[in-house]
């Protein structure tokens, strides 16, 4: 029964928030808004009405505490002032005395007498509900307390002569329990007594008056009816007065008090004044909450509308922005961010998928060539080993399979590198590699493939900016080569060098002229960064801008720049970025010819960009291809690995040349 009750309440408050989450968030700011301000006008309205009561009230108790002696000893004067002020004049005081010292009235009770009843208009009177013939028990004598009050209204007024009989007059009660007071039938004497006591008859020697009341009629004043029905403040003291040898007895109880209807009134002022700016309060902050929770949702719809052209597939769509120190521009910028990496990521990803479909396609092509080679001549030996001949013909088709299985196992072990390589794997760039003994080697291999071919060996270095017209450039001069040392992987860099030197020997000119270059300089620009960089001539202008930062302010990495340049054919300017894709060739038929597969140049970009670095090509001056590789070295601020040209190493013998000159290991 439990888990079914409890199963209840739990379906039950997940209906009420699911509802709750329908709600518009600007619906739900409004009602919070609302909500608050409804919770801070009612607790300031209560609390200032409470301060005011208890402040309204302390004072009616201090001047009930301080003036009941003065009010008792004046009550002829008090009596005889003009009772159309109410409540709040001069006379605003209530008085009773009860008598217990044994004075009774006509009918044989304690004798009450009321001097003191202020009287409103219509001749409606405040009655307070007192204890009566003297009991004291419920009360604190000398202490205020509240008495709750019942209006009345006086019906008829009879005057007593001196020395007549006034059975009853005095009587705090009727017979028909209306309550009759006596004004100045008594004056007290300076002790605090009246001035000669009543018979015990209840007769007095001065004259009297008594006000019948009853129950106010029905066209009595509402208001004056209302303000009688108001408690009062009422503090109890016990009258005594002096006997004929000096002693004092106790003649009865004095009940002084003041009405609550003046406060009563003022609170209700003050309450509905409260009300009436609280009401204005909550339509203005609505009204301006309204208009600041539009306004500040505004960018959130525009984001939804953005993210819904952007779902459409409109990825160039971006939100407007905002100030960055609000929460809301600080979100559109994080989502612009956000957005131009995954158009970037979703553009390199299509990228990657056409390089891909054409990487496929390229590579089944490629290696379809090789494979009919090699079963077409597997089908003209068939057909021709029973002919006369026959040995010689198979010795040539033999040897036609074997350079075609070759060239289908150099493509094979290509694409396996590339493979690799994308994955991450088959490199390793902890090691150290000596690159200037790495080039000297590949300059030698070229020389040897070539040995018409004149080569030059010059330093790099970086000729900062004169003027717009002639900004920094890279340019080589005439002198050996550093020992450089960075980090990488020997054989892969050897396979980059390879494949720039093998790309000469086969696309060039024998005889035609070669220049290779290499430098260390600084640049203000991350590896990762330079890794990043698009292999463009623009690229390659910004490194440069880069070097010419570093070399200035000293600060970046340390980079090695090696240049391999010729002067034969050439790239066309619109394909020079085109030759590190996959299976890209100028002249596919020389390529056979000469034994490319096209991706010798796609696997020296990936090697370079594996060790965070740039490779770029470019025209050369009269003609020709120039190849850049730059290759991070160091941080500026670590120990230098670049040993300078005059440095000799440590019992190291330098590494000669086989075409003449010295090599440094």
């Amino acid at each position: 029964m439990a888990q079914r009750v409890k199963e209840h309440h739990e379906r039950k408050k997940n209906i009420f928030f699911q509802h709750f989450d329908r709600i518009s968030l600007g619906g739900k700011l409004m009602a919070a808004t609302i909500a608050v301000l409804l919770v801070g006008i009612t607790v300031i309205s209560f609390s200032l009405r409470t301060l005011v009561g208890n402040y309204m009230l302390e004072k009616t108790d201090t001047q009930l505490s301080q003036q009941s002696d003065l009010v008792f000893q004046n009550i002829d004067l008090l009596s005889k002032s003009d009772t159309s002020s109410g409540l709040s004049g001069p006379n605003s005081y209530f008085l009773q005395i009860q008598y217990t010292d044994g004075t009774t009235d006509s009918d044989g009770k304690p004798l009450v007498v009321t001097p003191l009843l202020p009287q409103l208009q219509d001749g409606i009177v405040s009655v307070p509900v007192l204890p009566t013939y003297g009991n004291t028990d419920s009360i604190t004598l000398g202490k205020v307390f509240t008495a709750p009050a019942v209006a009345r209204q006086i019906v008829e007024v009879q005057t007593n002569d001196s020395g007549s009989s006034s059975n009853g007059t005095s009587n705090g009660n009727d017979d028909s329990g209306n309550t009759n007071g006596s004004d100045g039938s008594s004056s007290p004497d300076s002790s605090g007594g009246p001035a000669t006591d009543p018979a015990p008859n209840g007769s007095s020697s001065s004259g009297s008056v008594t006000k019948i009341l009853s129950s106010p009629r029905v066209n009595a004043n509402r208001a004056a009816v209302s303000a009688a029905s108001a408690p009062w403040r009422i503090v109890a003291k016990e009258w005594t007065a002096k006997t004929s040898n000096g002693g004092k007895v106790v003649r009865g109880v004095v009940y002084i008090g003041l009405s609550m209807s003046d406060q009563i009134d003022t609170l209700k002022t003050l309450t509905q004044y409260c009300i009436v700016v609280g009401i204005a309060v909550v339509l203005l902050g609505g009204s301006l909450s309204t208009l600041i929770i539009q306004r500040t949702l505004m960018p959130l719809k525009r984001m939804e509308k953005t993210a819904a052209k952007i779902a459409a597939g409109d990825l160039s769509q971006r939100i407007p922005s905002a100030p960055e120190n609000t929460e809301v521009g600080s979100l559109a910028a994080s989502l612009n961010t956000m957005l131009t990496r995954i158009e970037v990521s979703f553009h390199e990803q299509e990228e990657t998928t056409e390089k891909m479909k054409r990487f496929v396609s390229d590579a089944s092509h490629e290696l379809r060539t090789p494979l009919a080679a090699i079963h077409g001549y597997a089908e003209l030996y068939k057909m021709q080993r029973d002919m006369p001949g026959a040995l010689e013909r198979a010795d040539e088709s033999i040897e036609h399979i074997e350079r075609s299985s070759q060239r289908m196992t150099v493509l094979v072990e290509d694409l396996l590198s590339l493979a690799r390589l994308d994955e991450g794997r088959g490199i390793d760039i902890t090691g150290s590699v000596n690159l200037s003994s790495l080039v000297t080697d590949a300059v030698d291999d070229l020389h040897a493939l070539d040995p018409d071919r004149a080569i030059a060996r010059d330093r790099l270095e970086l000729v900062p900016a004169q003027d717009l017209s002639h900004p920094a450039s890279l340019q080589t001069i005439s002198g050996n080569w550093d020992a450089v040392t960075l980090p990488g992987d020997a054989s892969r860099l050897r396979q980059v060098v390879t494949n720039i030197v093998g790309n000469i020997h086969r696309y060039t000119p024998a005889d035609s002229p070669a220049q290779v270059a290499l430098g260390v300089m600084p640049a203000a620009i991350d590896p990762r960064q330079l890794a990043q960089m698009p292999t463009t001539e623009a690229s390659m202008r910004r490194f440069v801008e880069a070097a010419e930062v570093g070399q200035s302010m000293q600060t970046g990495y340390r980079y090695a720049v090696l240049r391999f340049a010729d002067h034969g054919p050439g790239v066309p300017p619109e394909s020079r970025s085109k030759i590190f894709e996959r299976f890209y060739t100028a002249d596919p038929s020389r390529a056979r010819q000469k034994g490319g597969t096209g991706l010798g140049m796609a696997i020296a970009q990936s090697v370079v960009k594996a060790h965070h670095g740039f490779i770029c090509a470019t025209g050369t001056e009269g003609g020709g291809l120039t190849l850049t590789v730059i290759l991070p070295v160091e941080r500026m601020n670590a120990t230098p690995l670049v040993q300078p040209a005059t440095a000799k190493p440590k019992e190291s013998k330098p590494k000669t040349s086989w075409f003449g000159g010295e090599r440094k290991a």
